[in-house]
């Protein structure tokens, strides 16, 4: 899956939890929702979107990009194994 889908599925993901009175609870929403339901290579290619000036692609928006910030670790699967 490319990147500008990837962030597209996480703004609509900002978008619906955007709409609770408490931004706290919306950001943990947004990243327990990416944690729980993305695989891996999904989480990891939008963490790595994140460290990318934005290029002619769809911008993270403010509210996903603090759950990402906030939750960066938890939301970084575990290295791959090379065995």
């Amino acid at each position: 899956m490319d990147n500008q889908s990837l962030i597209n599925m996480a703004n609509q993901i900002g978008e619906f939890f955007d709409s609770m009175p408490d931004r706290e609870e919306a950001i943990t929403g947004i990243a327990d929702h990416i944690r729980r339901f993305w695989e891996p290579r999904m989480r990891r290619a939008l963490l790595a979107a994140l460290d990318e000036p934005d290029a002619n692609g769809i911008a993270i928006s403010g509210i996903v990009r603090e759950a990402l910030v906030k939750h960066r670790d938890e939301l970084t699967p575990a290295a791959p194994s090379t065995v």
